[in-house]
């Protein structure tokens, strides 16, 4: 028992750490940031008008992205006219989303300055957490639309060859969907 207790404080002078761990918040390091709730990596696919697993319920129930049917182009065999209406669509929801999310963005950065320099107010709290929903919203909507719209595009065969391609089984995909295609 002696020896035990020897070595554990040998151990706490060698690695104070091990004696006394503070207990740090996960949040730690996380106060410079420019929007406080957003990583840099989450301001950036925002401001680009990225996916984020935004459309994830689409993309996993058998919705394909645009942006990802442009990536497997040759793959799925898309006819020219396919491949114009993806990019006409591509675009216009990369074109929204980002209008969007730049809206978010500065909402966001509205809340953070609310609180940096304490002046929010229990009114001001739940009008800028309105606006955010809001805009939350409107860019899942921009990108749910995208799958909406991209499974019209798309064949039967087409879609199944997707889901099999991004690596989803068949009932993950829910492959055998009925949908409806532009002519």
């Amino acid at each position: 028992m002696k020896r035990i207790v020897v070595i554990l404080y040998c151990a706490g002078a060698v690695f104070p750490s091990l004696a006394a761990a503070p207990n740090l918040s996960s949040y730690a390091g996380q106060e410079s940031r420019e929007i406080k709730a957003l990583s840099p990596e989450e301001v950036n696919g925002i401001s680009a008008g990225k996916g984020m697993g935004l459309a994830k319920t689409a993309e996993l129930n058998g919705y394909p992205g645009p942006a990802h049917v442009l990536e497997l182009s040759s793959e799925l065999k898309l006819s020219e006219q396919q491949r114009r209406q993806t990019e006409v669509l591509f675009r216009s929801m990369q074109r929204d989303a980002v209008d969007v999310g730049n809206a978010l963005l500065a909402e966001e950065r509205t809340l953070d300055q609310a609180f940096a320099v304490r002046t929010i107010t229990p009114q001001s709290l739940q009008t800028t957490l309105a606006r955010i929903g809001q805009l939350q919203s409107r860019l899942r909507v921009v990108h749910l639309e995208a799958h909406l719209e991209q499974d019209r595009i798309l064949t039967p065969q087409q879609n199944a060859e997707y889901a099999r391609l991004r690596g989803y089984d068949a009932q993950g995909a829910n492959a055998e969907h009925t949908h409806q295609h532009l002519k």
